[in-house]
C-alpha cells in the first residue's frame, strides 16, 4: 500500500467517524418525528370528525328548538375545547423542546452540513412554536367566550356559538393540513438520508 493511499485514508477516516454518529442520530430524529407526525395526524382527523359532528348536532338542535339537546352540545362542546387545549399546550411544550435541543445541535455542529441541517431543523421548529402559541392564544380566546353562551338559548346566542364552533373547526383543519405538510417533509428527508447513507458508502 502507497505512502500516499496510507495518508489519505489517516485524514478521511477521522472525518468519517465525526460524521457517522451525527448521521445515526439524525436519522433517528427523523424516524421519530415521522412517527409523531402519522400519531398527530391520526389525533387531527379524529377531532376533526368530533366536531364536525358536534356542529351537526346543534344545526339540528337549533332547527328544531330542542333545549336538551342543546345543552347537551355544549357539555360536549366544553369538554372539546378542554381536551384541545391541553393537547395543544403539550405541542407547544414539544415544539419549544425541539427548539432547545436544536440550539445545542447548532453549537456543537461539524462541518458545513451539520450546521446547515441543524440550522433547518431549529428554523422549521421555532415556525412550529409560533404556529403552536398562535392557535394556543386563539383557542383560549374561543374557550372564554363559549363560557358567557353555554346555556343561553337566544337567536344572537346561539348564533354567536356557532360562529366560534366554525372557527374552532378552521383551526382544526388548519392543524390537519399542516401535519400533512410535515408528513411529506419527513418523507422528503427520509429519502435524503438513504441517499446521504449510500453516498457514504462510497
Amino acid at each position: 500500500m502507497s505512502k500516499w493511499l496510507l495518508a489519505t485514508m489517516a485524514f478521511a477516516l477521522p472525518s468519517l467517524a465525526l460524521a457517522g454518529p451525527h448521521d445515526r442520530r439524525e436519522r433517528h430524529e427523523n424516524r421519530q418525528e415521522a412517527q409523531q407526525n402519522r400519531q398527530e395526524q391520526r389525533d387531527d382527523r379524529w377531532d376533526l370528525k368530533q366536531l364536525e359532528n358536534l356542529i351537526a348536532r346543534f344545526d339540528t338542535a337549533t332547527s328544531h328548538r330542542h333545549r336538551d339537546a342543546l345543552r347537551q352540545v355544549d357539555a360536549d362542546l366544553r369538554a372539546y375545547v378542554a381536551l384541545e387545549l391541553k393537547e395543544t399546550r403539550y405541542e407547544l411544550s414539544d415544539a419549544q423542546s425541539e427548539v432547545r435541543r436544536d440550539h445545542h445541535e447548532l453549537h456543537d455542529a461539524r462541518g458545513r452540513r451539520e450546521f446547515q441541517d441543524a440550522q433547518h431543523d431549529r428554523r422549521d421548529d421555532v415556525r412550529d412554536v409560533r404556529r403552536e402559541s398562535e392557535s394556543l392564544k386563539r383557542t383560549r380566546v374561543i374557550q372564554r367566550e363559549l363560557e358567557d353562551l353555554y346555556g343561553r338559548m337566544d337567536r344572537n346566542s346561539l348564533h354567536h356559538k356557532r360562529a366560534l364552533m366554525m372557527e374552532l373547526l378552521q383551526l382544526a383543519r388548519a392543524e390537519q393540513a399542516q401535519n400533512r405538510k410535515e408528513i411529506r417533509e419527513d418523507r422528503r428527508e427520509s429519502r435524503e438520508d438513504r441517499r446521504q447513507a449510500r453516498d457514504d458508502r462510497y
